[in-house]
């Protein structure tokens, strides 16, 4: 998706990075990064014992450890769907907006059809379907299909909307629709997340779409940074300029409570837990809070890594190539491993077979194992993926060109 139009730059002595090669390798490591420390958090939702009985960052119960492993997949979903914006509007640097407005329709709605209906099952593995996970994948998806409509907007106007859809969604944080109603699971596919059933069907939001549709139209205006007469060293400066803005405004704003996540943050009966209180913003909404503690960093990312830096980093990049494919064969490896363990563990097969999130299944409830044995898994995860990744990598990119549908994984 990081194609580049060449004709899209004016020629000069100092000559853009995204002007070099059709895909800009920070993007592609970047992204790799978190398809690699997102398995991380799906390892420990079906591998830790913990995970059964309380959240990772509840502060009566977590330890260290285990809080900074959620923590630090806490920039996964955010900077993926930043970085798809950034993408989009590389990908329509040689395209009319007719064009891209519609490949934007198209993949929107496959992804919401492949959240329902693809990655459910892998969550569950019951054809049933006893309820649909409205997550990362699904609000990637309608993002997408909201911005076939915003990207007929002046350049300057998206990004305007994205930063107010950020910053401004949590002054609706006191607004409620309560009840179990149509009312208010529109409200959910809004702004606030929760679960619902209607008759024979149940819906688990956990994404609502206001910010993150904020993230995706700045991602979109950032990535003209890339098309635009930045060059090199300008496009760094500015984002290292606003990647650390962001992290001291984070900050500022937290340090007072002042504005940002209706979870306020208090001294505890230590430093470090009060250290961890600071750090523990709410992802579900996504607070301005938690987009400027993972997207500062992201940006800053960014400016520092333009440039390819070793073999770990192509190894890395390939997850970052072919992320949708990634994202499908990781869910679905992790719960044929954690079927396996739980039969080794002295449980049915079937208890794998799911009717809510695996850590609320009451049979699971005593399976799992200690942090160690999870990131040991998680490794084992990345490195059978790696060489399938790789292949479907290598095809991708030699029929892309001749096969639409590539462009959609």
């Amino acid at each position: 998706m990081s194609t580049i139009s060449k004709s899209a730059y004016p020629i000069n002595n100092q000559e853009p990075l995204a002007l070099k090669s059709k895909r800009i390798y920070a993007i592609d490591l970047l992204r790799g990064i978190v398809m690699i420390v997102m398995a991380l958090d799906h390892v420990r939702d079906y591998f830790h014992v913990d995970a059964f009985f309380y959240s990772p960052t509840d502060l009566t119960q977590t330890n260290v450890a285990l809080f900074f492993t959620r923590l630090i997949t806490h920039f996964c979903a955010p900077i993926f769907i930043f970085l798809a914006g950034i993408s989009a509007c590389l990908y329509g640097a040689k395209r009319s907006r007719k064009q891209l407005s519609f490949f934007l329709l198209i993949r929107g709605i496959w992804l919401i059809l492949a959240e329902c209906f693809i990655v459910t099952f892998e969550w569950t593995f019951n054809p049933s379907y006893p309820y649909f996970n409205l997550a990362v994948i699904w609000v990637t998806g309608v993002s997408m299909v909201f911005m076939s409509a915003i990207i007929y907007l002046n350049k300057k106007v998206i990004s305007v909307v994205g930063i107010l859809l950020i910053a401004g969604h949590n002054l609706l944080d006191n607004v409620n629709v309560p009840g179990g109603g149509f009312g208010s699971f529109l409200w959910a596919l809004i702004h606030e997340p929760g679960y619902f059933t209607f008759g024979n069907f149940s819906f688990s939001v956990r994404y609502a779409l206001l910010p993150w549709l904020g993230i995706m139209a700045t991602g979109y205006a950032v990535g003209n940074l890339y098309l635009s007469n930045y060059h090199s060293a300008k496009r760094r400066a500015t984002f290292i300029y606003v990647g650390l803005g962001a992290m001291v405004l984070f900050v500022i704003l937290r340090c007072n409570n002042w504005y940002g996540d209706a979870a306020h943050w208090s001294l505890q009966k230590s430093g470090l837990l009060s250290l961890l209180s600071f750090l523990n913003v709410s992802k579900y909404p996504p607070s301005l809070l938690y987009a400027l503690m993972t997207l500062g960093p992201a940006l800053t990312f960014l400016a520092l890594i333009e440039k390819p830096s070793g073999k770990w980093s192509s190894v890395v990049s390939v997850f970052g190539r072919v992320p949708m494919f990634y994202y499908l064969a990781h869910l679905y490896l992790i719960h044929m491993m954690a079927m396996g363990a739980a039969v080794l563990s002295g449980y049915e097969w079937a208890d794998m077979i799911l009717t809510t999130s695996v850590n609320n299944a009451i049979a699971l409830k005593g399976y799992g194992f200690n942090l160690p044995i999870v990131y040991i898994i998680w490794i084992a995860v990345v490195l059978i993926l790696y060489p399938i990744c790789k292949k479907f990598d290598q095809y991708k990119r030699a029929n892309q060109s001749t096969k639409w549908w590539l462009s959609y994984w």
